[in-house]
Formats: C-alpha cells, sequence, structure tokens
C-alpha cells in the first residue's frame, strides 16, 4: 500500500499539471468542467495527506508535487513535437497496420449475412468502424448502456490477448518461450491497436499488456493499482491531449472504480470463494457481475452524464447479459472471418455469429424500453 500511495504521489500531479495546461491553455481561456474537478481532486488529496502525516513533511510534499505538476504541464506544452499520431502516420508500420485494418473492413463485408445489420456490428466490434450501424440498434445500444460494447476498449483488446495467449500455449513454458510468447503478444496486441485507429482506451489496454508482461518477464508481481497509475504517466508523457478525449477520461476512470471500489464490494459475500459449492458459485458469480457494473458506473457515471446527459438506470442487468455475450461474438466473429477470408463459407459459424448478434441486439432493445 505504501509504495502504491508514493507512485500515486508522483503520477496524480503529473496528470493533474498536464489536465490544467491543456484545458486551460497556459491560464489563457477559462477553466472548464474537467479542470476544475481535477483541481478539487488535487486539493482533497493533498487535504488527505496532510491530515495523516506529520506537519514538517508538508513543504517536502507540496514542493515535489508542485514540480510533477510543472513537469505535466512541460509533457503538454510540447504535445506537437512528441504526437504519436503524427509520428505514426509517417512509418511503415503504420501504413501496414492501417492497411489491414482497411482490408478487414472489406472482408467483413464480404461474409455472407442474412442481416446487413449483422456485418455492421462485426465492424464496429473488431475494427472500430461504427457508421454504419443503423440508428435503431444504435438507440438500443446507447439507451440500455451498452455503448461502451461498440467502442474499441479492454475488453476488446482483453479477447484478443486470451486467444492469442491460448495459441501460443504450444510454444512451451521455457525461459526462451516464455520471451518469444510476449513478444508475440506485445507485436500482435500493438500491431491490432495501430489497425484499429489507437483510440485512447484501446491504447490505454495496449500499455496494461506491455507493462504486464515486462512484469511476468521478470518474474515480479503486478497489482492493477500500480499498473493503472504506471500506465497513466507513460499514456500523458507520449500523449498528454489525450486527456481532453472522453474515451481516455471513461477508461481510466472504470479501471479507478475495478481497483478501489470492485473489491471492497465484492468482499461483502461471506465465505471463501475456493470451497464454495456449485450453487453458490454460481450466485457469487452474479454477486462479482453486479459489484462489478456498479464500481465502474459509480467512477465513469457523472463524466458520462457531463458529457452526453445520459444515466442508464438498467446498467446492471445491461453488463451481465452484454458481457458475456460479447465474450463469445468477438472470439467466434473473428474464426468466420478468417475462414471467410481464407474462402471457406462455414455456415455454422456464419449463422452462429449472426445469432448471437441477434440475441444481444433483442436483449439490448428489451432493455432499453425498460
Amino acid at each position: 500500500m505504501k509504495a502504491e500511495r508514493e507512485i500515486a504521489g508522483i503520477v496524480l500531479p503529473f496528470a493533474i499539471g498536464t489536465a490544467l495546461f491543456i484545458y486551460t491553455g497556459c491560464a489563457s481561456a477559462a477553466v472548464s468542467a474537467p479542470a476544475l474537478l481535477s483541481i478539487t481532486v488535487f486539493l482533497l488529496g493533498f487535504l488527505l495527506y496532510a491530515r495523516n502525516h506529520p506537519a514538517d513533511h508538508i513543504p517536502t510534499f507540496a514542493i515535489m508535487i508542485l514540480c510533477m505538476a510543472a513537469c505535466g504541464g512541460l509533457s503538454a506544452s510540447t504535445d506537437h513535437l512528441l504526437s504519436v499520431s503524427t509520428l505514426m502516420d509517417a512509418s511503415w508500420l503504420s501504413s501496414a497496420a492501417q492497411n489491414f485494418g482497411e482490408n478487414m473492413q472489406e472482408s467483413i463485408d464480404l461474409i455472407p449475412f442474412r442481416k446487413d445489420s449483422t456485418g455492421q456490428i462485426v465492424k464496429a466490434l473488431l475494427t472500430g468502424e461504427r457508421s454504419g450501424i443503423p440508428e435503431e440498434i444504435a438507440s438500443a445500444f446507447r439507451n440500455s448502456g451498452a455503448s461502451h460494447i461498440l467502442a474499441l476498449s479492454g475488453l476488446h483488446l482483453g479477447i484478443i490477448y486470451g486467444i492469442v495467449s491460448l495459441i501460443t500455449r504450444c510454444l512451451g513454458n521455457t525461459g526462451k518461450a516464455k520471451v518469444a510468447k510476449s513478444l508475440i503478444l506485445v507485436s500482435l496486441c500493438g500491431f491490432y491497436t495501430i489497425a484499429t485507429g489507437a483510440g485512447a482506451s484501446i491504447v490505454r489496454a495496449f500499455i496494461f499488456i506491455l507493462i504486464g508482461e515486462s512484469a511476468r518477464l521478470s518474474d515480479r508481481s503486478t497489482c492493477l493499482k500500480k499498473v493503472m497509475t504506471a500506465a497513466l504517466l507513460i499514456h500523458l508523457t507520449i500523449s498528454p491531449s489525450s486527456i481532453t478525449e472522453v474515451g481516455f477520461q471513461l477508461s481510466y476512470a472504470a479501471i479507478v472504480g475495478i481497483a478501489y471500489i470492485f473489491p471492497w464490494l465484492q468482499g461483502f459475500w461471506p465465505g471463501n470463494r475456493k470451497e464454495d459449492p456449485a450453487l453458490t458459485k454460481c450466485t457469487r458469480w452474479i454477486w462479482d457481475s453486479a459489484s462489478m457494473s456498479i464500481s465502474c458506473q459509480i467512477t465513469t457515471g457523472p463524466l458520462a452524464y457531463m458529457y452526453f446527459g445520459t444515466f442508464p438506470t438498467q446498467f446492471i442487468m445491461t453488463n451481465m447479459i452484454a458481457l458475456p455475450l460479447t465474450g463469445l461474438i468477438i472470439p467466434m466473429a473473428l474464426i468466420t472471418l478468417t475462414t471467410c477470408s481464407l474462402g471457406w463459407d462455414i455456415q455454422v459459424l456464419i449463422n452462429g455469429t449472426e445469432w448471437l448478434i441477434t440475441l444481444l441486439c433483442e436483449a439490448l432493445d428489451l432493455l432499453s424500453t425498460m
């Protein structure tokens, strides 16, 4: 816990300095709501620290956080020089990844689904392209609180990561095999991140993977709180202006809920999960899923309402139904896309993918009317 506080004491002032510099335009513009929120969090954190630490340590702490805030502001001021997107536009890797993403979209259009909307949803889930989704379906996702499923994020990259991890198990568990697996995982996930547009949410997920694989290779334990703060520092260093993106703010806000609120809510269910009978495991899963949804909604809800003016009241049911279905749809859609790209139109896979997507859409449509 002490190490986590020390890391947060460095990263949070850096993030706040970045936010203040960007949102206020070097104090030349009016302070916006996100900047005001950053200032409030900063002051609350400082007061909390001052309340729990000796008075003689406060000046040193104040100097440290001011220095880190200044570093964040300096990073933001040089954003045009450090912009990752600008550097990537000129690279062959970016061109190859973008071509791959475009080819994926074209290949999805050629899959013989019975309904055009099915292909558009597959395109959104695998490539992030959502412009072709019919308005009534997009409205059902939005009103039921499932819009995040159509935005590429840690959920999507996590599923890709899991599939690649499963495939690379055949390499074994020797030292060289572990290095090879990590290189394959990081390379493919990074390539996929660029191919799908490198949005803030999926970049955050890729940085998590990069940190996790680095820790695994060096035989170090990982903690979500430490990974989150380290990822935030890396993300803001390479692309400070990302802090203004809604996807960036919602993505990290959701991780804050998972890291700090979810364990507390999860602990309300009594007993030892390792010793639970089958029925109790099912009910515990329901509780864990509800706790996860509540945790994320507590931290993302205010931001979502501030930006979009909506707050879905049925978010618990939505996530408990939509997330498991999405976890099935994405692997099925990837297999279907791969086989169809090879010229094998396996009708069972095509129909199975379409059936799952139809089930998801109908469930969300029902939830959106509740």
